[in-house]
């Protein structure tokens, strides 16, 4: 019984004791702060798939093609930098706790537009209501009245939440301001 589990055990050490290779460098390395963007972007993205897939079909957007084009990379440079990263732990660590900050950070403006838009909704039907009280006849006088307090309103949460238009998530120098 002694010499079979004396066996097993010595097994399983050289088993356990083999030499792995190590990803190399690669020349085309994908730096972190744009590893940071490029997954941020990927997670919006992959999120956006998974809710519905057809709106991202119909408007004819291919995620992962986006992503290329947007930050002048390839399908093998993001796999050859995700494997050289992943065998860095304490690097890849760090960089998925930024991903994760930037999708709170997200998260909290996409909140925070959503708060807002129901502030401006309430006005307008607090408008309405006064409207029909009061009985003003002139709907356009209404309807413009609403598209510039809506359009201030946008303008205002942007400027606070640092929102870009031209990317799905504001860079490190637009939070810095």
């Amino acid at each position: 019984m002694k010499n079979i589990l004396l066996f097993f055990l010595v097994v399983i050490l050289f088993s356990g004791c083999r030499n792995i290779e190590r990803t190399e460098k690669p020349d085309d390395l994908i730096g972190e702060e744009k590893m940071v963007d490029v997954l941020t972007e990927l997670a919006i993205l992959q999120s956006a798939r998974n809710l519905n897939k057809t709106v991202l079909e119909d408007a004819g957007i291919k995620p992962y093609q986006y992503i290329y084009e947007k930050h002048d990379i390839d399908s093998l440079q993001l796999e050859r930098s995700n494997d050289y990263y992943t065998e860095n732990f304490t690097t890849y660590e760090s960089i998925f706790e930024r991903v994760r900050d930037r999708l709170q950070h997200v998260k909290e403006a996409r909140d925070s537009i959503q708060q807002e838009e129901e502030r401006i909704q309430d006005s307008i039907s607090k408008l309405d209501s006064v409207a029909a009280q009061d009985s003003i006849p002139n709907d356009s006088l209404r309807d413009s009245i609403r598209r510039q307090n809506s359009l201030n309103d946008v303008r205002d949460i942007r400027r606070r939440n640092f929102i870009s238009r031209d990317s799905l998530i504001s860079s490190g120098e637009d939070r810095r301001r």
